[in-house]
């Protein structure tokens, strides 16, 4: 069945802008609150709309409403994901980002070990399958709640070709736009970066090259 067609609420920056000295703390922890809850839902309910300048292609799945209020696991068809472009998710109500890395991508996650704070993801933020070089049950698929593990807002995709913005030596990988974050194409947070901890790898099955089921722990259902 066909997804219904949804317009994502259009947030302008402008809505957010505040002068220092005229909102209390408390103020603008509520300030900051919705407007990371405002980034997460459009990510969750528009994915073409907020990762669409980034990149050129999105794919949105949209399970059953029942399946949702469940937390049930999905199953997503990844056949049409061309390499090196982000498919948006949802799943438990957040933005799940599944990706088939290309080789060029794989080689720049090598490049930044140094630069990461946790490269041997020694954080628990992955099943026992991800933890590895690019934390994931096969090299080239990416596939990360699209969380920030700082105050929860939703990164951005920013390409290795975003060196103007993201620096001369970017490989690739995630920019939280909210407190600065970064992460890699594995979702590893770099030092000095306000996230404490990698983004979170969900549980999930690779039934087959072209069918993904994310929340179903193919171990742990055969335990």
């Amino acid at each position: 069945m066909e997804a219904p067609s949804v317009k994502s609420p259009i947030f302008s920056r402008r809505n957010f802008r505040f002068h220092k000295n005229s909102i209390s703390m408390s103020d603008q922890a509520k300030v900051d609150k919705t407007r990371r809850n405002l980034m997460v839902a459009t990510s969750v309910v528009g994915g073409a709309a907020s990762v669409g300048a980034a990149i050129p292609f999105v794919i949105s799945m949209w399970p059953s409403e029942r399946a949702k209020a469940a937390g049930a696991p999905i199953e997503v068809d990844i056949s049409k994901l061309p390499p090196g472009e982000l498919g948006v998710f949802e799943w438990r109500g957040k933005p799940v980002w599944v990706m088939k890395r290309t080789p060029q991508m794989l080689d720049g996650i090598k490049q930044v070990d140094g630069r990461v704070s946790d490269p041997q993801s020694k954080v628990p933020q992955q099943p026992d399958y991800a933890k590895n070089e690019f934390r994931s049950a096969k090299p080239g698929l990416l596939v990360l709640v699209g969380v920030c593990t700082h105050l929860g807002c939703s990164p951005q995709f920013k390409p290795a070709s975003d060196k103007a913005e993201m620096g001369a030596d970017w490989t690739g990988g995630f920019y939280c736009p909210c407190h600065g974050s970064k992460f890699d194409l594995a979702g590893r947070v770099y030092a000095g970066s306000p996230a404490p901890i990698n983004l979170e790898v969900p549980p999930y099955t690779l039934v087959s090259d072209s069918t993904l089921v994310i929340g179903e722990d193919k171990e742990k259902k055969g335990a």
